[in-house]
């Protein structure tokens, strides 16, 4: 059966609105976490100059090439080597909250090495180590009930660990039910 999320549904049509400016003079786009596809397929749809890369832990693959079969979905997984991937920018949907510190780290040391002009990272954060509403309060807790290692990210320790890799915000995009969509922009010497 072809996995679904209902939320991916619900956040696809204004994440594209910025996509559609940031990646506009982008040719290829790595996915890190491409979850159930949902997005991978309509991004790639409604975004055709563009080659777009989906790419996931390898029990998430199968249910990927569900939605998308071009490019087949690669295997990603911050704890192992990455795969040599060139693409000018990178997008992540809904991943550092659900990975340990450690491996949001790793994440951003992988992206570093490919050194995308762009970088776009789509969840809720935390501002000023505070919760921006009270769905997003209910949210962590249960995240961090499943998995202490889990939870939502301060979004100033997502900008520190950008800048320590070479990218710098360039936008922080309010986007419905709490959920923000942050730009980062390779830092020019």
């Amino acid at each position: 059966m072809k996995p679904f999320s209902e939320a991916s549904e619900r956040n696809r049509a204004p994440i594209l609105t910025v996509l559609k400016r940031i990646f506009a003079n982008t040719r290829t786009v790595l996915e890190i976490g491409a979850g159930t596809g949902q997005h991978a397929a309509y991004f790639a749809a409604a975004l055709p100059h563009l080659v777009w890369q989906a790419s996931d832990v390898a029990e998430h693959l199968a249910g990927i090439r569900e939605w998308i079969a071009d490019p087949a979905p690669i295997e990603l997984d911050v704890d192992k080597p990455w795969p040599d991937v060139q693409a000018d920018a990178v997008y992540s949907a809904n991943t550092s909250h659900i990975m340990s510190w450690p491996q949001v780290e790793r994440m951003f040391a992988g992206i570093e090495k490919m050194a995308p002009a762009v970088l776009a990272i789509y969840g809720p954060f935390n501002y000023n180590g505070r919760h921006t509403s009270e769905s997003n309060a209910r949210f962590d807790a249960m995240l961090r009930s499943r998995d202490p290692a889990s939870g939502l990210r301060d979004f100033e320790r997502i900008v520190e660990l950008a800048a320590r890799h070479g990218l710098l915000l360039a936008e922080d995009n309010a986007m419905p039910a709490n959920n923000r969509l942050l730009v980062f922009r390779k830092a020019t010497p």
